[in-house]
């Protein structure tokens, strides 16, 4: 080895200025005005159509004679198979189930630049088949590998460049994470957040919104769309300084909540503490899962053109034909997946010392990268509850269904991702109560700045624990 060595210098120190700036724009909320002008137009102007159609009718995609698998034809996009699980100890032990396998990591990016000192997120309106209502508020950037790589021939995904080249903007947040585990099979998406400088042009379907502008809107019912939710949970809005960022002083709730952002207001159990109890709950959890074909799955049969259990719960494989003029091809088909009704997802929440706690489950589910994943509370079906044993029963749903209505600090019905799963809608909630939890149990009461901390890194929260971080974030606004 020749020359001189390199020469290198520190370019990065920890930026406690971002919290702040976020801070600021947490608490611009007011002026949505202009947005639900904005709105109210894009909707009239949509000329999105979905019809359901049999499976067999699907156009570009077809079934294995052989496997019963379904898969598009240019075996890009995804596929529908079939999956067995075997968790000895669990309430339900062995089961089989279609899944979806889509082993790309799709890119949900959102896009920030700052206006008058205030930073502004570039949001989009945007139609996916099953979408509760049609247009939701989704990231700048919500796209599959397939469709940036134009699989489909269609137009390309605008604004896609600040995140494939994010090396020359400003990264706030790039964290692999998860997707429902219980519907997917280890599928995963870059969530991004990057902050630009120059000038942007703005699209017909697309709005800056302040972060405080956007956690009004999550009180909104099926506005705000998954993916939208899962990133903003990735963002730092809490502090390891002395002071919380935000103080509010409208009653001990929200100072109980404003505290949890805080590092240096404690908390129940340490980080050590809750990283050993969630390593311990992995190395010993026995998760056995098999890939199968989607034809040899027991108890789910073709019927009228779709893929149901025999006693017609849980969910169902449908086939759709969409037209939809603002995506980047006009129309096309696809298989997707229905619930069989609507579902409760819910955090307990108690103060503790006056720092708000929430807690949290440790939850197996057999699409996971990594066994299990902390998830909220309460996360169930109701409706689905009576084909299984007793003991499969959450063990909080009481306690939130019960909940006095002074005491439930949020309840809003939202929309999962609707590019996979049809009209599939939970009512997120979080509610207060003086629970006691056993030593030992899968359950830990846990601080807001303690699920920020894990959120830097992948495979620790569910998306649906991520979705209840950004709605719990946006009661501090």
């Amino acid at each position: 080895m020749t020359g001189a060595p390199p020469t290198y210098a520190i370019r990065s120190r920890p930026n406690g200025r971002l919290t702040a700036r976020i801070a600021r724009s947490m608490l611009a909320g007011d002026g949505l005005e202009a947005f639900w002008s904005w709105y109210t137009e894009r909707a009239a102007r949509s000329t999105h159509r979905v019809t359901r159609i049999p499976l067999e009718e699907l156009s570009g995609w077809s079934t294995d004679p052989e496997t019963g698998d379904i898969g598009h034809h240019s075996g890009k996009f995804f596929s529908v198979t079939g999956i067995d699980v075997h968790i000895p100890g669990a309430p339900v032990p062995r089961w089989s189930q279609p899944i979806i396998v889509q082993p790309e990591v799709g890119i949900l990016g959102i896009l920030v630049k700052e206006f008058d000192g205030v930073l502004h997120c570039l949001m989009q309106a945007k139609f996916e088949p099953g979408n509760a209502n049609g247009l939701q508020l989704s990231p700048t950037v919500q796209a599959t590998k397939s469709n940036f790589s134009r699989v489909h021939r269609g137009k390309a995904v605008p604004y896609l460049e600040f995140f494939r080249d994010s090396a020359r903007h400003g990264v706030l947040a790039d964290v692999l994470q998860s997707e429902q585990g219980a519907w997917f099979y280890q599928k995963r998406n870059r969530n991004m957040i990057v902050e630009v400088d120059g000038d942007v042009p703005v699209g017909e379907n697309f709005i800056w919104l302040t972060f405080g502008q956007l956690h009004r809107l999550l009180g909104v019912e099926n506005l705000v769309n998954m993916d939208t939710r899962t990133v903003l949970s990735c963002l730092p809005f809490t502090s390891q300084d002395s002071h919380p960022l935000i103080v509010v002083p409208e009653d001990d709730f929200h100072q109980a909540l404003v505290r949890s952002c805080s590092a240096v207001e404690g908390s129940l159990h340490s980080m050590p503490e809750i990283l050993s109890w969630i390593t311990g709950i992995r190395a010993q959890s026995e998760v056995v899962t098999r890939v199968t074909p989607l034809a040899r799955v027991p108890r789910w049969h073709r019927s009228g053109g779709a893929i149901v259990h025999e006693n017609g719960l849980f969910f169902r494989v449908i086939g759709v034909d969409v037209a939809g003029g603002s995506r980047e091809v006009a129309s096309w088909s696809q298989p997707m997946i229905e619930p069989s009704g609507n579902g409760i997802v819910a955090f307990v929440a108690r103060r503790i010392d006056g720092v708000l706690h929430v807690l949290v489950h440790a939850r197996v589910e057999p699409g996971y990268v990594n066994v299990m994943e902390l998830a909220p509370t309460v996360q169930c079906t109701p409706g689905n509850l009576g084909a299984l044993p007793g003991e499969a029963r959450p063990r909080y749903l009481d306690v939130v269904l019960n909940a006095p209505p002074e005491l439930v600090r949020y309840s809003v019905a939202l929309s999962e991702e609707g590019g996979r799963f049809y009209n599939a809608v939970n009512t997120y909630a979080v509610v207060e109560a003086d629970v006691d939890v056993e030593d030992g149990a899968d359950y830990r009461w846990m601080t807001l700045h303690q699920l920020a901390e894990l959120l830097k890194h992948s495979n620790y929260l569910n998306v649906q624990a991520r979705s209840l971080v950004a709605c719990l974030h946006s009661l501090s606004s």
